[in-house]
């Protein structure tokens, strides 16, 4: 489905002008024709209010004069890595500096499943690709994209064996294909002159570019030679191809103007991708004067909506105004309450966690008074941070074993509810130490409160 309600697509040349009008659905619904310096009707041309809601695509063919088209090889990737490869190989393929070119791409779907994808590289000259934009503007034309007709014409082309197709752009030059294997290998732009020499001329250019095809191995037999132009033009270039090249060259009838432009709408329609000859720079130029075209037309009606706007936002400022007055008021007479509420909740906590601890504190000293083996001596019982408690005393030498119980014992210790009072993977291990002079054994271990101050 198209991206736009409707297509305008210009032919501009210097005799004058063609443009052809397609519905969302591809059909034409309108040709028109210009002569040279006519200013077209305004809705072939211009984008008013009705293009905010159905959009219109303007489109231009550019003159092949200034295009650079290119045939180049790449690996299976998406349509985004596949620019970023063009943009790295770049300066290689283009014959223009990059700072002085624009340059578009297509991809052309691979022969083979896990085949190299063929890329079409368009590239043209910035300063001709300026001067024609303001050959439109003058026209009254301001395109959104710029497409290139012999790229739709190549892709319209049946192909059928393998060989050059040769696609006449005007007397003295054409494009040509070279396609093997399925794979258009290579694609360039042959000029040639008018005069005696055109036959040998023409020899000389296409055999160059049959050397080129075998030194790259993709032209593995004579190739076959078609022409595909209109009569006026085959009979231009026919008879020179034949005398150049010594061989049949078979004449193929090409696609007409309305349906190439019908063909160029329709591969605009389907494009996923921006990236086309216009700069971006004269986009949004056209971009920012369609926007201020809308603005000083809607001047009178805009100013009205501002207008009831600030009345409204007035309105609504002083009731949110009185409203607030009044939040502040209440939460002025609240504020005292709730400050009290706060200390009074502060100061229960302080009592609970007391409370709290008193009682895990009789609880632990029953369970080490119940545990605490005969003849074993607690010396201190020491709680820290509301939480810990740790325990120290002397036990005789031969007692040592039931400290060791002691330990375990009391850290297994229960409450009233039968609920855990010590974390059975907390506090500090047991650690005894021999005095000789004594015969006796002092020890120490640490317990953690289930249920402390801390909670």
């Amino acid at each position: 489905m198209p991206r736009w309600d409707s297509c305008n697509l210009i032919q501009a040349g210097l005799n004058g002008s063609r443009v052809w009008q397609f519905n969302k659905n591809l059909s034409l619904n309108r040709e028109h024709t210009a002569k040279a310096g006519e200013t077209l009707p305004p809705g072939l041309s211009v984008k008013s209010w009705g293009a905010l809601f159905q959009k219109k695509m303007n489109v231009a063919w550019l003159p092949p004069e200034h295009v650079f088209i290119r045939a180049a090889q790449f690996p299976p990737a998406t349509p985004a890595e596949t620019r970023t490869m063009v943009e790295l190989q770049l300066e290689k393929l283009s014959p223009i500096p990059v700072t002085q070119a624009v340059w578009s791409l297509y991809l052309l779907p691979s022969a083979k499943p896990d085949g190299l994808q063929t890329v079409i590289l368009i590239v043209a000259e910035r300063n001709a690709v300026e001067k024609f934009l303001g050959q439109l503007e003058g026209q009254g034309f301001m395109a959104d994209r710029l497409e290139l007709p012999m790229l739709d014409q190549l892709l319209a082309t049946k192909v059928e064996g393998e060989g050059a197709w040769i696609f006449p752009e005007s007397p003295n030059s054409a494009l040509v294909a070279w396609w093997y294997g399925g794979t258009l290998q290579s694609v360039g732009l042959i000029s040639v002159g008018l005069g005696e020499n055109r036959a040998a001329s023409l020899k000389d250019q296409l055999v160059h570019m049959a050397w080129a095809g075998e030194l790259d191995g993709w032209i593995t037999s004579p190739p076959d030679w078609h022409l595909v132009a209109d009569a006026a033009a085959a009979g231009e270039w026919e008879s020179p191809l034949r005398e150049g090249l010594g061989t049949p060259v078979k004449t193929l009838a090409p696609v007409a103007p309305a349906d190439l432009a019908a063909r160029t709408a329709k591969r605009v329609a389907e494009s996923t991708d921006d990236l086309n000859l216009l700069p971006p720079e004269f986009a949004k130029r056209y971009q920012q004067q369609f926007v201020d075209r809308l603005w000083m037309r809607g001047l009178g009606a805009v100013l009205g909506l501002y207008l009831i706007g600030c009345l409204i936002f007035f309105v609504a400022a002083g009731v949110f105004d009185h409203q607030t007055a009044q939040q502040e008021q209440t939460v002025a007479e609240h504020c005292y309450d709730y400050t009290n509420s706060l200390q009074l909740k502060a100061r229960f906590d302080i009592l609970k966690d007391r409370q709290a601890l008193r009682f895990a504190a009789l609880d632990s000293w029953e369970a080490v008074a119940e545990k605490i083996p005969s003849g074993v001596t607690v010396d201190s019982m020491n709680f820290n941070d509301g939480k810990r408690v740790m325990l120290t005393g002397t036990a005789p030498s031969a007692q040592v074993n039931d400290v060791i119980d002691f330990s375990g014992n009391v850290r297994k210790a229960t409450t009233g509810d039968n609920q855990d009072l010590f974390k059975k993977d907390g506090g500090d291990a047991l650690q005894t130490s021999v005095d000789a002079s004594k015969g006796a054994v002092r020890w120490s271990f640490g317990l953690e409160l289930k249920k402390g101050e801390a909670e």
